[in-house]
């Protein structure tokens, strides 16, 4: 049995155990040893009947004197009700609910160790544990050697009927029988940052020593799991680093940015760039100089202007005579971008196109070819452009939207319909600067970090729903000062269902008939035609449209400087990132905007959400909080992005440790120990690659 046996040949788990612990990602022997319990219990208070005290939890070591099973009249639980002596003069008495299969191993005089909460029963005056612990233990074991009490115990997170118990006596036997790997770490960063041994540290993780602080463990800062946190962060830094240096080595484009260039985005810029952008642009533009491929990630919050900052780029790749790709994660964003990029290219005679999943056959065709042609410059599309049968005549610049809705596969597809083009991704989903050098480490990150001058911040309230006609005042109150309104039924699931269109439209019969009747109420949403929606989005931009009832088809690109509120209903509904995007399509104008908050009844995390939109306007905070409300994993939808899926480490409650170890990594790269280099590049190859699947090192 080696650390690549795979699980059903382990004894005790078996073909239908495997299948449960396969569906939790854990397929060998050294998955399992790296599943982390996810929190310790402090089993050491092992005491006598007699001592034990009401609602302290405690183990006991004791015989079995008398059990039975019973029943209540109408429904069979199976309760299974145990005596318990220990000699100390007290009893305890012990209840299992579905206790079956306790029957057969607790008879009289077994004797076990229980751990659990200690309660009175009144009926008999006894002391009470209700589904504690149990451990047989044979006369040879004291209480002092058992695994599940007595000791600090390490709880799992339950794989289908695979208990926390079972995962403990699994690891248990394993680590008694497998030989650990060898440590690769290089011994001097080992030795700089006071580590344990790889072996000691997966012992330790899954057997904490009995001196070991409960605390510690609990806020995961023992030595055993600060050396795998460590680990995780270490591999993938200097995997990312090796990629980062490949991908620069490789040759790709050098663009010129000729008098040409500078003049025609001259010609195409409607206002003046603040200076946030103008840096930007300078970044990108020095990136694009260069003979290497360009991976550069541009993120900034809701309204810094990163398309008009994208459309520069595409002008300068233009004009060297390349075409550009711009992909975009939903039909919705892919019609923005191209009347977006439409209006400002092709004043200056650029051509653009189209190409999405729900466009006609003889459409389709007719748009691949002129991509095929090269007639077409500008492809703005879905995933529908990453077909095979989409063939660039001279693909030079992808830009890629919302770039952590994408999976790093679909990146690589969007670059192979080029000669190794440049890369811009986008995001309008502020990550803290620590977290996207180690998402996107294999990226260069651009950041707007200044919206436009004269942009005062948007006041935002909540209301519950109950009191949404004083809303309706606000809104007839603005409506009257000259100003334009947004009415936005946020859609749950990509494609919007018939029930939430149904929402949008009656909510706009109410609002259009019985609210404002003498005011011109749109409607949006994301059924309608391609010419409806046109035609609904350019009333609402003249003014003609007052009041715009929409679906979040507005979330992203819709910019009416003279809309001032944002009402979200059922705002309870949606995630941070989501709401803050929303909420920056008013505030675009000189005037004082507003975002209001309509909610039902709240959980305790939507509340959170809440109120930090209305504390506060800034992305990068927002951004944190989502962080840390719905974890990273799906903030960045982990499966989706191509982000590894950390095992125990944590990206926001370990930051320190990525710190460390990214300094390490780049501290490694730097000596280049031939020795350590050879050891690193050879583990990378055999481990790293194998995991996350898409890292080439050379």
């Amino acid at each position: 049995m080696d650390l690549d046996t795979p699980l059903q040949y382990v004894k005790g788990i078996g073909p239908a155990r495997a299948a449960m612990l396969g569906a939790k990602g854990l397929a060998t022997i050294s998955d399992l040893l790296y599943y982390a319990p996810f929190r310790y219990e402090d089993r050491r208070n092992v005491k006598t009947i007699a001592k034990l005290a009401p609602g302290e939890k405690a183990a006991v070591i004791a015989r079995v004197a008398s059990a039975k099973m019973s029943g209540f009249k109408r429904r069979a639980l199976g309760l299974f009700e145990v005596v318990f002596q220990d000699g100390s003069g007290a009893e305890l008495l012990a209840r299992w609910f579905h206790g079956e299969r306790y029957a057969d191993s607790l008879t009289p005089e077994t004797r076990v160790a229980i751990f659990g909460k200690v309660e009175w029963d009144r009926a008999s005056g006894a002391r009470l544990m209700v589904q504690p612990e149990v451990e047989i233990l044979s006369d040879e074991e004291d209480g002092e050697a058992t695994l599940h009490s007595g000791r600090v115990v390490a709880v799992y997170e339950a794989a289908s009927k695979i208990s926390t118990r079972v995962f403990r006596s699994l690891l248990n036997r394993i680590l008694g029988e497998v030989q650990l790997p060898d440590d690769p770490l290089p011994e001097s960063v080992r030795g700089r940052m006071e580590l344990p041994e790889l072996a000691q540290a997966i012992t330790w993780v899954h057997n904490p020593p009995q001196d070991a602080e409960i605390k510690l463990l609990n806020e995961f800062r023992h030595p055993a799991q600060t050396r795998l946190i460590f680990d995780e962060f270490f591999w993938l830094e200097c995997g990312l680093a090796f990629k980062k240096n490949k991908a620069r080595e490789a040759s790709g484009i050098s663009f010129s940015v000729t008098p040409r260039v500078r003049e025609q985005i001259k010609l195409m810029l409607p206002y003046k760039p603040t200076g946030a952008q103008r840096k930007v642009v300078q970044e990108i533009a020095d990136d694009m100089k260069r003979p290497h491929p360009m991976n550069r990630l541009l993120q900034g919050d809701v309204g810094s202007g990163k398309t008009m900052v994208a459309a520069q780029a595409a002008v300068i790749a233009i004009e060297n005579g390349y075409q550009v790709a711009v992909l975009a994660p939903t039909e919705i964003l892919a019609a923005q971008h191209y009347a977006y990029f439409r209006r400002l290219l092709e004043k200056i005679g650029y051509r653009v196109v189209m190409l999405t999943g729900s466009a006609g056959a003889k459409e389709k065709r007719q748009i691949k070819q002129l991509i095929e042609d090269g007639w077409a410059q500008v492809a703005v599309g879905t995933h529908a452009l990453l077909q095979e049968d989409v063939k660039f005549s001279n693909a030079g610049l992808a830009i890629v939207d919302e770039q952590h809705r994408f999976g790093v596969r679909q990146r690589l597809e969007l670059i192979r319909k080029g000669e190794q083009p440049d890369v811009l991704a986008m995001t309008a989903t502020p990550i803290p600067r620590t977290l996207a050098l180690t998402i996107y480490g294999d990226l260069d990150v651009s950041t707007i970090d200044e919206l436009p001058p004269g942009r005062k911040p948007i006041v935002t309230k909540h209301v519950m729903e109950n009191a949404v006609e004083g809303v309706y005042s606000f809104i007839a109150q603005e409506v009257r000062a000259g100003r334009q309104a947004y009415v936005v039924y946020p859609v749950v699931e990509e494609t919007e269902s018939s029930a939430e269109i149904k929402a949008a439209e009656k909510m706009f019969m109410h609002l259009s008939e019985k609210v404002f009747p003498g005011v011109a109420v749109g409607l949006l949403h994301g059924r309608m035609s391609a010419g409806d929606k046109e035609t609904a989005m350019r009333e609402f931009k003249t003014g003609a449209t007052k009041i715009l009832v929409a679906t979040t088809v507005i979330e992203v690109g819709v910019d009416v400087p003279n809309a001032s509120v944002m009402v979200i209903e059922q705002a309870e509904r949606f995630g941070l990132a989501q709401i803050h995007q929303l909420r920056g399509r008013v505030g675009r104008g000189a005037q004082q905007s507003y975002c209001v908050l309509v909610t039902g009844k709240m959980s305790d995390i939507a509340c959170e959400r809440i109120r930090t939109l209305v504390e506060s306007n800034d992305g990068f905070y927002i951004a944190e909080m989502d962080m840390r409300l719905r974890g990273p994993g799906e903030f960045f939808g982990t499966r989706q992005s191509g982000i590894p899926g950390l095992r125990l480490a944590d990206l926001m409650r370990d930051s320190d440790v990525l710190e460390m170890a990214r300094t390490e990594a780049a501290r490694l790269l730097e000596e280049r120990n031939p020795d350590e280099m050879r050891a690193v590049v050879k583990y990378i190859q055999e481990h790293w690659q194998r995991r996350y699947g898409l890292v080439q090192v050379g």
